[in-house]
């Protein structure tokens, strides 16, 4: 993808930036750094301090938090449109998250001296990022919820759907492919009952597997094994 102005970008409609004014705009083109992630390297790391924040332009990145036991547990997939790094920005804190680039991604690093400025020039751009935060946090508790009312098996389902959107290859594989770690993290259950599941999806013909990557065969009967309160 090509470098564009800000004004020029599809991507900030899906974000709290479209209430950017035409200056607002033009001072974020010039101080915003185009930076290219590759697959497995790190945007930004846990306890470290941001300087800016970033708006993903394409690609998609695992956010996770490091527990106290020292396991990696996903918080979220991040995705094109999001924009990463705000509340440490806000609140000035360490980031309680690290970034993970899960394919080839591009993000736009945008200074906190420029968020800072149009933060307190401009009370819509705040209201629009308090929105999108209450937003994700309302989601955030949604799956929580939901989740927790959920059998192993229909949480294995559940991830494996929410994956199967991000795309497939060119040999019917998800594009993201997670280590079987990552997704026991996400669903909250033990790698060995994920392990267990999978086996099971497969002997089923619903999945495919080739070392640790996954091809969806059957997404409708996978969608009727999360819907089942039975299962």
């Amino acid at each position: 993808m090509s470098e564009s102005r800000c004004e020029q970008c599809i991507v900030r409609q899906f974000n709290a930036l479209r209430a950017l004014s035409k200056s607002d705009l033009q001072s974020v083109s010039e101080a915003k750094q185009l930076q290219k992630v590759s697959k497995g390297e790190a945007l930004f790391e846990q306890g470290k301090r941001l300087k800016g924040i970033y708006c993903m332009r394409s690609g998609v990145t695992k956010l996770s938090r490091l527990s106290v036991s020292g396991k990696d547990q996903i918080v979220k997939i991040a995705s094109r449109g999001e924009v990463l790094g705000r509340r440490s920005i806000l609140n000035d804190q360490p980031s309680t998250l690290r970034a993970e680039a899960l394919d080839d991604t591009e993000v736009c690093y945008i200074p906190f001296e420029t968020v800072d400025k149009i933060l307190k020039d401009n009370p819509d751009f705040a209201v629009e990022l308090l929105r999108h935060m209450a937003h994700e946090l309302d989601q955030a508790d949604e799956v929580i919820v939901s989740m927790s009312q959920l059998s192993a098996r229909q949480r294995m389902a559940k991830i494996l759907l929410f994956l199967f959107q991000f795309g497939v290859d060119e040999d019917g594989f998800l594009k993201i492919a997670l280590s079987r770690d990552d997704m026991a993290s996400m669903a909250g259950i033990a790698t060995e009952s994920l392990i267990r599941i999978l086996s099971s999806f497969k002997k089923e013909r619903l999945i495919d597997s080739k070392g640790r990557r996954l091809k969806i065969l059957e997404p409708k009967a996978l969608k009727m094994i999360e819907e089942d309160m039975d299962s």
